[in-house]
């Protein structure tokens, strides 16, 4: 059956090819070049498809010529769509436009802003105490009583107001490390998000390829089976085939739709108009594993912000320290006394009164502040140690990711892309030299293509893998951005690639 197949397809091609002669020469200029032909990924180069040179031995009979509807195509590479329409965006656009759209940032902006305040309040003095005093006022020989105003002061003493200035101090510090935290978040995850739809993007165009091969295999296994050249089984397995490939096809575009979503929404633009993307999956930066894990290791925002944590612990310990000193209270008017004198029988008239006092720490010394304070500043000390580590393990499996990512690359790019496009140009060689069945050609091509796929596949997980690990773990660019009183959370769970999740929809 399948060399009855074989042998129908190449006496159909014979015949197209000595059916169309005339027309190809006339419709199509010498040196044009196959749509198809335009068509390469950078670093994967396709061979050129010619048409398939027919054997001059044997020629069909001439009752053959003017078969209707046998026309088949010169050249077994189909047509690549045409390039769609729509903006072209790169990646410093997209990043550039998260930093103008994306909330979170605006929410890191808003605790710098918030700590700004925090540190002016903590420096300013108590307000004074302004009041009326009035005694003995009920009347009769005392004629009114005593009645004036007063003015009260504290007076902060110990350093008080400037070690809560530096408390206040740390956390707009913090406040601004979490602010470039964010950024790089929210960066990270553009970028990411972005060679992710990229990928996308060429996946979307090698399938629809794919989908035109078995469109023109279905085709031609219809024409065989119309003049008895192919059996049932083979046109019911081609056109299995062709429905594959377009449920496969409807897959990628759907997941290109998912991907540019969750662009959109990472930059704050969820009605982002959707586009093409300019960029080269190949364009790989070098990475040196160790080099960057010291790099992470040691100017990860979250080291800093750690450090920041501890700075502002024992900042906080020396305010409570001082806590206990007492402050001066001051307090001093005048008032009208209406009380007559014996030896005169007049007013006594105005008169003015002082008052200086402390409250003694007799009993409340700040002691639970001061060792609650002590505490913190050990907790701050082993959070930095645990952002180390926490850094290195989470860390290690986006390592391992890269470096198989990377490994399958170099296979696909080095051996298995060269395997496949040799045996492809094998095929049709051996097919001009009637060595070969024209199907064995279509097949080394839909795998050639197939490949192509896989290792579009591959380089979004590599890239994935680079832009965390360059990124210094932080991908998530829609969460909330830690306040500078709360524990910091470097590397959160949810939104770090893993192994499966950079392959799933696949």
């Amino acid at each position: 059956m399948k060399t009855r197949l074989a042998e129908g397809l190449a006496l159909l091609l014979m015949v197209g090819a000595l059916y169309g002669q005339s027309s190809q020469s006339t419709s199509q200029p010498a040196g044009e070049q196959h749509p198809h032909d335009q068509m390469q990924m950078p670093g994967m180069q396709m061979p050129d498809s010619p048409p398939p040179e027919q054997p001059k031995q044997s020629q069909p009979p001439a009752g053959q010529q003017q078969m209707p509807g046998m026309q088949i195509q010169q050249n077994p590479e189909p047509e690549q769509p045409s390039p769609k329409l729509g903006p072209v965006y790169t990646l410093e656009q997209l990043q550039q436009s998260a930093i103008e759209h994306n909330p979170t940032l605006k929410q890191a902006e808003a605790e710098i802003r918030a700590a700004e305040g925090r540190t002016r309040q903590a420096g300013l003095y108590p307000n004074p105490t302004v009041g009326y005093l009035g005694e003995q006022i009920s009347g009769g020989s005392q004629r009114g009583g005593e009645q004036g105003g007063f003015i009260q002061q504290d007076i902060v003493l110990g350093g008080k107001l400037g070690a809560a200035r530096r408390v206040s101090e740390q956390e707009r510090r913090q406040a601004e490390a979490e602010r470039e935290e964010q950024l790089l978040r929210v960066q990270n995850a553009v970028a990411m998000a972005y060679y992710q739809s990229l990928a996308a993007q060429e996946t979307v165009a090698v399938r629809e390829t794919l989908l035109k091969l078995a469109q023109d295999a279905l085709a031609t296994a219809r024409q065989l089976f119309n003049v008895g050249q192919a059996d049932e089984p083979d046109l019911l397995q081609t056109e299995v085939e062709a429905g594959q490939q377009e449920v496969v096809l409807v897959s990628a575009q759907q997941r290109q739709q998912m991907l540019w979503r969750s662009l959109g929404a990472v930059i704050g633009q969820p009605n982002l108009p959707f586009g093409n993307l300019a960029g080269n999956l190949e364009e790989l930066p070098e990475v040196d594993t160790q080099r960057w894990l010291d790099n992470i290791l040691q100017n990860s925002p979250a080291v800093k912000i750690a450090s920041l944590s501890f700075a502002r612990a024992q900042a906080e310990l020396d305010r409570a320290k001082r806590e206990p000193i007492p402050d001066l209270q001051l307090r001093a008017g005048v008032q009208q006394n209406r009380e007559l004198l014996e030896s005169t029988g007049r007013p006594i008239g105005l008169q003015g009164f002082a008052e200086v006092g402390v409250r003694i720490p007799i009993f409340n010394r700040n002691q639970g502040n001061v060792q609650a304070a002590r505490a913190n500043i050990e907790r701050s000390d082993l959070e930095q140690q645990r952002v180390q580590l926490l850094l290195r393990e989470r860390s290690s499996s986006v390592f391992q990711s890269y470096l198989t990512a990377k490994a399958t690359v170099e296979r696909y790019r080095k051996q298995m892309m060269p395997q496949a496009e040799r045996a492809y140009k094998l095929y049709l060689d051996r097919y001009s030299n009637m060595a070969a069945a024209y199907p064995q050609v279509l097949i080394a091509q839909r795998t050639l293509f197939q490949l192509r796929t896989d290792y579009i596949a591959a380089l979004e997980n590599l890239w994935v893998s680079t832009v965390t690990l360059k990124g210094f773990l932080l991908t998530d660019g829609l969460e909330a951005p830690t306040p500078p009183t709360e524990v910091d959370r470097p590397v959160r769970e949810t939104n770090l690639p893993t192994g499966s999740s950079m392959t799933q929809g696949r």
